[in-house]
């Protein structure tokens, strides 16, 4: 690796994945305001996530989307009239 192109701030952080709730403790450093208490006690910062691992369908197996914005609805409706 080059010196000094890479950030030293590194912190454990946790990353929460609001499409099911499952979170994961890192480390990062991504900048955060809020913060929470972990299994360990401790106050770490909150990363909030769309997607992760526990729910992309691709490490899942399941083939269940997540619609955050509502496009795969658009998507539908744009194609059915076309039927």
């Amino acid at each position: 690796m080059k010196k000094g192109i890479h950030p030293e701030a590194y912190r454990f952080v946790v990353f929460k994945d609001m499409s099911n709730g499952v979170s994961f403790l890192s480390r990062s450093c991504a900048a955060s305001k809020e913060t929470v208490t972990w299994e360990d006690g401790k106050d770490y910062p909150v990363i909030k996530l769309e997607i992760s691992s526990a729910s992309h369908p691709f490490y899942t197996g399941q083939n269940v989307l997540v619609d955050t914005a509502g496009r795969i609805d658009k998507f539908k409706k744009r194609y059915e009239k076309k039927k």
